[in-house]
């Protein structure tokens, strides 16, 4: 007899799809969702999730958003797309205009990529060649330990997390990795960082501002930050920033670049600059970095491009996103989210499942005291149980985290504190 019901989403996915970050061999079908609001995820059976980390930090102002959906759907009826190469349009320009307000005062060019990952990369390509510009071949790169910064070529040579890059470790760029600073080490860090400078041609320093998201939501001194950056911009060393996790408010400033006092040369942002709505990265500069590839030989300039760069229905989501990013309302959520974030860590540092947390804006982190790889069994254990009650939360080895939407409600952060709470009791009970 023929089927004459329609297989499930999950079913029909395994079938044909290869997803991200996954052994398909162990791993369980991936849950099938049709409807996403606010803060809330619903999947195909009626089940309702909160989305505690707005799906890998994108969408911080809530899932379609009337504001950003109509945002959109103007443009897609105005102008749907053109390449960017030889043509310029309104909303790329307002969003340049509008982006360079907020960034470090020194940033002055944005150049349009399509994720973070090429944003990165981008970034990586002009600094090398802004060396080559003039004269100097420079070929090393000096990177955090444990940092992440995408999948792409020259951000995964930047990034430190051998669960990601081990097979192509062989194939990257030359990159010399330092610890991130603290108020303990920030002596032996900076001669560490002057040392790889003086023995190497270095191009760059690449990292994640204040906060090394991927290594399991890692917090580091803004004081021991600058120290660095001023010790490699005296040295021509470029530096660039990773904001594209950090950015839009995260940290309790809209950059967490603006807790310091150095700038960098140039800035990286994608996820939350189009709150998730639409695959759109940008990586600014100085006009320092812009002019070195000014010329009258055309091979000096930066020939480096993306087809659906500076996409028009991505910037004008990225419009619709500052509107809402630069409200009072958003202020006020934000403000008390941070505030609610500290309460909570208040309630847990005696908890003996617990080793380690902390917050920052609105991120929150909890290390477990148990020893367990970043992808494994106990990892799994702790997402299972989570999305079982109701929370999507995705644990980073030992570490519980949630970076939620801006416009989560009360009630509904109050069951993701819940969850976590349940969560470091139950640690105890599988340990015992």
């Amino acid at each position: 007899m023929r089927e004459t019901q329609p297989k499930s989403l999950t079913a029909r996915d395994q079938n044909y799809l290869w997803h991200p970050l996954t052994q398909h061999k162990t791993a369980p079908p991936p849950l099938g969702i049709v409807r996403a609001e606010g803060a809330l995820l619903f999947d195909e059976k009626g089940n309702t999730y909160i989305d505690g980390i707005a799906s890998w930090y994108t969408a911080m102002y809530g899932h379609a958003n009337r504001h950003i959906v109509d945002a959109m759907t103007r443009q897609m009826q105005q102008l749907d797309f053109v390449m960017f190469s030889g043509f310029t349009h309104k909303p790329a320009i307002e969003l340049a205009e509008r982006l360079l307000a907020l960034l470090p005062s020194n940033q002055r060019r944005i150049f349009f990529n399509d994720n973070g990952s090429t944003a990165i990369e981008a970034g990586i390509k002009m600094a090398l060649q802004y060396h080559h510009n003039q004269g100097e071949k420079r070929d090393t790169l000096i990177a955090f330990e444990d940092g992440f910064h995408g999948d792409t070529f020259g951000a995964m040579s930047a990034s430190g997390l051998s669960v990601y890059n081990g097979p192509f470790e062989d194939f990257l760029l030359k990159v010399k990795r330092i610890p991130v600073p603290q108020e303990d080490n920030l002596a032996d860090v900076l001669s560490q960082l002057k040392a790889i400078i003086d023995e190497n041609a270095c191009a760059a320093f690449v990292f994640e501002p204040l906060v090394q998201g991927a290594a399991g939501m890692k917090f580091h001194t803004a004081k021991g930050l600058d120290a660095l950056m001023a010790i490699c911009q005296k040295a021509g060393v470029l530096c660039i920033a990773d904001e594209i996790m950090t950015g839009f408010g995260k940290t309790g400033k809209i950059f967490a670049s603006d807790h310091l006092e150095q700038q960098p040369d140039m800035v990286c942002l994608s996820k939350a600059l189009t709150a998730g709505m639409f695959p759109l990265s940008i990586t600014s500069a100085s006009e320092q970095v812009f002019n070195a590839f000014l010329s009258d030989e055309v091979h000096r300039g930066f020939f480096h491009a993306h087809t659906y760069s500076a996409h028009p229905v991505g910037c004008a989501a990225a419009l619709a996103g500052l509107d809402l990013l630069t409200s009072e309302q958003i202020a006020e959520r934000r403000s008390y989210i941070a505030k609610a974030h500290e309460k909570f860590i208040d309630k847990i540092p005696g908890h003996p499942a617990v080793e380690n947390a902390r917050t920052m804006g609105v991120i929150l982190a909890v290390d477990l005291a148990v020893e367990t790889d970043r992808y494994g069994n106990f990892r799994d254990k702790l997402y299972t149980f989570f999305m079982d009650r109701g929370v999507n939360l995705r644990p980073l080895g030992n570490t519980l985290y949630t970076l939620p939407p801006y416009v989560i409600t009360n009630e509904q952060l109050q069951q993701v504190y819940d969850v976590m709470e349940a969560a470091l009791d139950a640690v105890e009970t599988w340990q015992s």
